[in-house]
């Protein structure tokens, strides 16, 4: 029972630590992301039903950009010249998401990440969940 005891204590702290992203998930990365849902350090969830912005997220390896796009009528989508630098790092069992603008820096711990939702948590513990847009038009 010691023994087993004695095993158990480092695998957990191990699954504790979080399990960083693969490479192949990060190329999931790539590609508009729409936010659903903003979830507050108490539980508190705000809901987003219609967004005037999508991200655009765009890695190459370990680095890209991110940058906000306007979704248009016609299923495209405006751009400016404004983005900001990212790069992937792994600290402690967690992926994170460096920004880099000039006038800031931050970063956001990868939660989950499919071809199909995004989840990201920054340094205020605030959760924010992203869906893939659906494309739409109006004619």
């Amino acid at each position: 029972m010691k023994r087993f005891c004695s095993l158990l204590l480092p695998a957990l702290i191990v699954i504790s630590c979080g399990n960083p992203v693969s490479d192949a998930d990060l190329k999931e990365l790539t590609g508009y992301w729409e936010i659903e849902e903003a979830i507050l350090p108490d539980g508190t969830a705000k809901e987003y039903t219609i967004n005037p912005t999508i991200d655009y997220f765009e890695i190459k390896g370990k680095a890209g950009f991110r940058k906000k796009v306007m979704p248009q009528f016609d299923g495209s989508y405006r751009v400016n010249d404004l983005s900001e630098k990212i790069n992937i790092t792994v600290e402690e069992g967690k992926t994170y998401i460096n920004y880099v603008t000039a006038y800031a820096k931050w970063k956001e711990e990868i939660v989950e990440l499919s071809d199909a939702e995004l989840v990201l948590r920054n340094n205020h513990d605030m959760e924010y969940r992203y869906k893939k847009p659906k494309p739409f038009t109006v004619k």
